[in-house]
């Protein structure tokens, strides 16, 4: 039995308190509310209770609407409505609503703000402030918790170069109040700082647009959009990427826009030698496990059939019969967390006695060892036994190639015994094409 006071002390909501007395009826729970009588078990005691919870639900949206009026107008006065305090502030003392300016930190602000016109990136300050060790604000919670004092984030300081509260202001839904605290950074100032920052994005997104041709083409291994983004060196150069929504696992979610682009420039020029821009005709890209999927338009598929090479076929469209898929062997390394492509060794078209030996000698000693017979002395040495016997957990796609000739070229025996081996099947493949490759 679940016992309440008031039905509203469980719940103010029909829409909850209908799931709730689900819940009590499947596990044969009863509920009572002490200063209500009504009976669920008839019409018109379900009908009291659903006029109770209604004016319940109806006095928590008055509530909050009201809630949401108070802090409205009082936000139009001028007034800090709660939340941390920004840098530069300490939070309003004796019961108003002023924030009170912090002398030294007002001070690191107005520096902030200066230095950033003076270096004109982001990245460059906070390259800076690290070097000189300035932090976060740090706060001590009620319970005594530490927070902040931490190195400044790039998201923090853009918020912190945008937040008008250091001009006087106060913001509230879109809107700009005049505040009842003290400016700490003059208008000017600000102004030009939010010029710079909007000149720059306007950049970023320029640069974006009018060199990345794969924009809105590109979809990652689980079919996830990939977009344009880059980031700048040291030395000022511009390093392009196409980016997946989210990552999942060990799924690709960042891929070197350069290498990827020059990957199919390469092929494309080579299959379509009479296109000027071969990314042009380009519908999709497809990431796939140790493949580019191309989709191209259905015409060029005579042209392209005729300059294909090992490893690299054309296959129908399954959505759409007005395209054809391109299926490139390519695998996808990382080198400092930047994804490159490269072309993934092809099959070398003929079976390695060497190879298929060494794979039948594995299985054979697991098959001894689980009849209870010693293992037998097919390959030399003790040692080279235990590397070799790692070949049975390579994955069956990966075994069935090597017995029908179909493993990369120059895929050797003493790459495979003398590596780490991956566990994941899935990694198995772009492990074998780099010890090929």
């Amino acid at each position: 039995m679940v016992i309440v006071d008031k039905i509203d002390r469980l719940t103010r909501s029909l829409a909850d308190f209908a799931r709730i007395v689900e819940t009590f009826d499947a596990h044969e729970v009863s509920f009572v509310s002490v200063t209500q009588a009504f009976n669920t078990t008839s019409s018109m005691g379900r009908l009291t209770l659903n006029v109770l919870l209604s004016f319940a639900q109806f006095e928590r949206e008055v509530t909050g609407e009201r809630i949401r009026d108070k802090i409205a107008a009082s936000k139009a006065k001028g007034m800090w409505m709660g939340g941390l305090a920004p840098l530069g502030y300490d939070l309003p003392t004796n019961g108003n609503r002023m924030l009170i300016v912090n002398p030294e930190e007002a001070e690191t602000v107005r520096h902030l703000f200066r230095r950033y016109l003076e270096l004109g990136s982001v990245y460059k300050l906070i390259a800076e402030l690290d070097e000189q060790g300035l932090r976060s604000k740090q706060r001590v919670t009620v319970k005594g918790k530490i927070l902040g004092g931490q190195a400044f984030s790039r998201g923090a300081m853009f918020h912190l170069l945008q937040n008008r509260v250091y001009v006087g202001d106060i913001a509230h839904k879109g809107e700009r109040f005049d505040g009842q605290h003290d400016a700490i950074v003059d208008l000017a100032l600000f102004d030009q700082v939010q010029a710079m920052l909007a000149a720059h994005r306007r950049q970023r997104t320029g640069i974006q647009r009018a060199t990345s041709p794969l924009a809105g083409k590109l979809f990652d291994r689980a079919g996830r959009r990939m977009t344009p983004t880059h980031s700048r060196g040291a030395r000022g150069g511009i390093y392009r990427y196409y980016v997946s929504s989210s990552s999942a696992g060990d799924r690709l979610d960042r891929v070197s826009a350069r290498s990827l682009e020059a990957f199919l420039i390469a092929r494309l020029t080579r299959m379509l030698p009479d296109a000027s821009d071969p990314l042009v005709s380009i519908a999709r890209v497809q990431l796939g496990d140790g493949e580019l999927i191309v989709s191209l338009p259905v015409t060029l598929g005579r042209t392209l059939k005729r300059h294909l090479q090992d490893g690299e076929t054309v296959a129908p469209n399954d959505n759409d019969p007005q395209l054809i898929d391109m299926h490139l062997p390519a695998s996808f390394g990382s080198r400092h967390a930047r994804a490159r492509i490269r072309p993934t060794a092809v099959a070398s078209g003929r079976r390695d006695p060497v190879l298929i030996r060494a794979l039948r000698a594995a299985h054979a000693m697991v098959e001894m060892s689980r009849s209870g017979a010693p293992l037998i002395e097919m390959v030399p040495g003790p040692r080279y036994q235990r590397r070799l016997i790692r070949l049975v957990f390579l994955a069956p796609d990966i075994q069935r190639a090597i017995l029908a000739g179909r493993q990369p070229a120059g895929l050797r025996l003493e790459d495979l015994i003398r590596n780490p081996m991956p566990a994941d099947w899935a990694e198995q493949q772009r492990w074998i094409d780099r010890l090929a490759g």
